[in-house]
């Protein structure tokens, strides 16, 4: 039932990541982003109040300390994500990001290993350097980063990685302390927070620029991307909410590499059937090393 659940999740975030790739020609400013991000964030909030208040379980609204500590790390780090991104494509970053999200997949394993005593076995440590070597083929191809890259991108891509491992984790960390919290209810609670974080760093751009111009550049944008943003809003919940539920029936070394690797094909296969952008050969290279990694990972 695990990997049922994690395959509705990535499936749910490869539909999310479409959507993402018809508004990329509307939101291609700073503000414009995080105000998408801040809407898509409040929207995934109000999901989750709609499912609460419809399955009766106002009962298991907690004001616990410790999970709404653990929701705040996942809604933080959410947001620390979202915004990282942001900066990689100023920096011209970007395409090397899914090489340094594998370093996410470590830092959640690590910390899995420390907190659950949740072994990873010599060959899934192998499974997981062939999946590593799978991302840099496939990305290999791009010549945009063929200059070396400066120390800021590199600390920024690490950032990126991080922050994504530590939300990952914050999920294995709730499905072990929540005792009895239904998931809906850190869901709801995370994006509540990931709003609050979005809407002050949104604040604080504003303030740096008040361009009242801008600021009608980016409602006149979201108005024509407010479909995709509400799609993309429920394929986030539903992703976040059955990686969660996946987490509490597998291990870190099964959930994060396979979700991590199937959302990489699965997006180079949607780039390729829906947008035309070929397959090159080191990329269908990559594609299969990635699936035997994943069989390495989860069979061997």
């Amino acid at each position: 039932m695990g990997y049922f659940f994690l395959m509705i999740s990535v499936l749910a975030g490869a539909a999310k990541g479409y959507c993402g790739k018809k508004t990329s020609n509307y939101v291609d400013s700073g503000r414009s982003i995080i105000f998408a991000n801040i809407i898509r964030m409040i929207l995934c909030s109000v999901i989750g109040v709609v499912l609460i208040f419809a399955g009766e379980n106002m009962k298991y609204i907690t004001w616990d300390i410790k999970i709404l500590a653990i929701s705040a790390l996942s809604g933080i780090t959410t947001s620390l994500f979202v915004i990282f991104w942001l900066i990689s494509v100023k920096k011209s970053a970007y395409m090397m990001l899914d090489v340094f999200l594998m370093i996410g997949v470590v830092v959640t394993l690590i910390l899995s290993s420390i907190f659950f005593k949740e072994q990873v076995t010599v060959t899934q440590w192998i499974g997981i350097a062939v999946l590593f070597a799978a991302v840099l083929i496939m990305y290999s191809y791009n010549n945009t980063i063929k200059a070396k890259m400066s120390l800021s991108s590199f600390l920024l891509l690490i950032s990126c990685g991080v922050s994504n491992g530590l939300s990952d984790f914050s999920q294995k960390l709730f499905v072990k302390q929540a005792n009895g919290v239904p998931i809906m209810i850190f869901n709801c609670y995370t994006y509540i927070f990931s709003a609050v974080t979005l809407i002050i760093v949104y604040f604080i751009i504003t303030k740096k620029d008040n361009a009242k111009g801008n600021q009608q550049n980016t409602l006149k944008c979201f108005r024509k991307i407010f479909g995709y943003i509400s799609v993309m809003s429920v394929c986030l919940f539903l992703s976040s909410y059955f990686k969660t539920s996946a987490a509490g029936l597998l291990d870190a070394a099964q959930i994060y590499p396979l979700s991590q690797g199937c959302a990489l094909m699965l997006s180079s296969l949607m780039t390729a059937l829906f947008f035309g952008e070929k397959i090159t050969l080191r990329g269908a290279a990559g594609i299969i090393l990635a699936f035997i990694a994943l069989i390495i990972i989860n069979v061997l």
